[in-house]
């Protein structure tokens, strides 16, 4: 499996993350092993996003101009992961 993007959506009391991935289908749907398949990808996406993030490999790609904005961050990594981040 490969990360291909984390979209991070926070609510009032929840936080709702949207992976996009690619994989080869080995584990079936709704199953206890994809599930953890994800989580674990997840959390490896989070981690290289944050590294990048603290050691200032960050450029500004484009903002709405709203007044609810949506400024979209790319995040340099090894894997050219990709970070949305969401700002009200």
């Amino acid at each position: 499996m490969s990360l291909q993007r984390i979209v991070i959506e926070m609510k009032a009391e929840e936080m709702i993350l949207r992976v996009l991935y690619r994989s080869k289908g080995d584990a079936n749907p709704g199953t206890v092993r994809r599930r953890r398949e994800i989580e674990d990808l997840c959390r490896e996406g989070l981690r290289q996003a944050l590294a990048s993030l603290e050691s200032g490999d960050v450029a500004m790609c484009g903002t709405s101009g709203f007044s609810q904005r949506e400024d979209i961050l790319s995040v340099g990594s090894s894997d050219e992961a990709k970070l949305v981040k969401r700002t009200a």
